[in-house]
């Protein structure tokens, strides 16, 4: 009973998870785009998505759990052993598994890309307010720094 209940929380993650991925992947062509309106309709999405799976894994910790096994891949492992559909549910499971880890993946490479914005903002800031002097070299090979500039806004 709780070992096919299980099996269909983790097959009824299946849609959300790819949605989710597919948003993670439409998210990282709006980042190089700066398209923020989608931004926001993506971020909408994604946090709806994430709640449904956080509420599933709950779910699924709760069967393992009241079962008093380890609510972990070796909880799952140990429920398998002893169920008629075992093999089914460990393979669902690695599948959802695969699946969030490229949902996780490129969250990371969005991340980063955040990160690249964001510098690359915060230099062109910089060089827009009149920040740092930069340092050219001289005939000598050694830095020098040059005449302190204005800033742009007031050149």
């Amino acid at each position: 009973m709780h070992d096919t209940q299980l099996l269909q929380l983790i097959i009824d993650d299946f849609v959300p998870a790819q949605q989710l991925l597919e948003l993670l992947q439409a998210e990282s062509v709006a980042l190089h785009g700066r398209d923020m309106p989608l931004l926001e309709n993506i971020l909408a999405q994604k946090q709806a998505l994430i709640i449904l799976l956080d509420q599933h894994g709950r779910k699924r910790s709760e069967i393992l759990a009241s079962l008093n096994l380890p609510a972990s891949h070796d909880g799952l492992e140990q429920l398998a052993s002893q169920s008629t559909i075992g093999d089914q549910l460990l393979s669902q499971s690695k599948v959802l598994n695969d699946l969030l880890a490229q949902c996780q993946a490129t969250n990371t490479r969005n991340g980063q890309s955040i990160q690249m914005q964001q510098v690359a903002t915060a230099n062109q800031l910089r060089i827009l307010n009149g920040g740092e002097i930069p340092t050219l070299y001289d005939a000598s090979g050694s830095t020098a720094r040059m005449v302190k500039h204005r800033p742009l806004s007031q050149a």
